[in-house]
This record gives structure tokens, sequence and C-alpha cells, in this order.
């Protein structure tokens, strides 16, 4: 687990128990390469897709993380406003997580942290993981976004021409790390139809 240091800028990151473990973890390394200290809550479904989506062990996960919060812990640091960030991502969420935010239940610790970045205004990004989407997840979607947190579905980027599955999930994390102004390197950026055109040619 990295050592917290003093002043160091912190983001928030959960993961939900929605489909796409791969999101946390790969946001947590691309996070390993910057100044910032992470602050991860995983809740008890996510454990469970882990083991369903991946080979990953939890001591994996939790030592790219400055400090580790239990999800039942409605008392850790992160659920208090007086606790600096530079945000939250929730990465995937889940539609009971969703829904919670939603309606301001906080009975777990991402519901009540994510609830604190939007009574304070900080960003919340939600990668919300889903589909198809049913009329009560596009009402919760309108909520949490009337409310001012961004809801951010991982979707490829096919202009991007990704060769690989990591390709894709680097790209959607990297544009997720832009709402932060974070940058990690991992996005094509849109150079316009010329400069495809130019790419053809050569």
């Amino acid at each position: 687990m990295k050592m917290q240091q003093v002043n160091r800028q912190r983001l928030i990151v959960a993961i939900s128990g929605a489909s796409g473990f791969i999101y946390g973890y790969r946001l947590l390394q691309l996070l390993q390469g910057t100044d910032i200290d992470v602050h991860l809550i995983l809740s008890r479904a996510a454990l469970i897709t882990m083991g369903a989506e991946t080979d990953l062990k939890l001591s994996q996960v939790t030592a790219l993380a400055a400090q580790v919060h239990k999800n039942e812990d409605i008392g850790a640091c992160v659920a208090s406003g007086s606790c600096k960030s530079l945000g939250m991502v929730i990465a995937p969420c889940s539609m009971k997580t969703l829904a919670e935010i939603a309606n301001g239940i906080g009975s777990t610790l991402i519901s009540r942290a994510a609830d604190v970045m939007l009574k304070e205004r900080r960003r919340l990004v939600l990668m919300a993981r889903e589909t198809p989407l049913t009329l009560t997840h596009l009402k919760n979607m309108l909520a949490v976004t009337e409310m001012g947190a961004i809801v951010t579905p991982p979707v490829p980027a096919f202009y991007t021409r990704p060769a690989n599955l990591d390709e894709m999930v680097d790209h959607s994390l990297g544009r997720v790390l832009d709402l932060f102004d974070i940058e990690v390197n991992t996005v094509k950026r849109w150079q316009g139809l010329s400069a495809i055109r130019r790419s053809e040619v050569s």
C-alpha cells in the first residue's frame, strides 16, 4: 500500500458490483503514474464480480491504493465533506449504487461518499454499466445529472481504431480522468477527418 504524503491530492475510487471490474482495477493502475493518492472503496458485490471476471487477488487490487476503506465503514474520512478531494469515480457503477445516489440513500460508504461529493459540489463521475436500460435507470441517471454528477458509460470510441480490449478500456478511463484534468496518456485525441485521410494515404 502506498504511503500517503502531505499535500498530495486525493481521488476517491469506488468499485461496485456491476460487470466490468477491469475498469476499476485498470483505473487504479493508471493512477499509479500520477501524484494522486487514491482512497479505495470496494462493495461486496464488486468482490464477487472480481472473482467471476478476473484472476485477480484482493491484495493485488488494494496494493494500488494509498488507503482502503470498508464499504460498511460509514464513519471513514471520505464520508465527511471536511476530507478534501478532487472528487470521486465509481468504476463501474451498478444500477443499485446509482439508485442509492439518486435517492440520497447513504447506507454504504460508497453512496455516502458520493453524496458528499454532490453536497460539496465536487466532481462525481459514474461509469454506469448496464444494458438495456429501464425507465427507472434512465430516471436515476437524469436525477444524478441534475444534482451535478457526470454519468459516463464506458462506451468504446471506434474512431481510435482500437486493436484490442485493453486499448478500449484505457481510452474510456483516460476520458474519465480528463474530467479531473489528470493526464495518463491513454487517449487518442481526435484530430479531425483530414488527419485520418492523411494516415490512410501514407
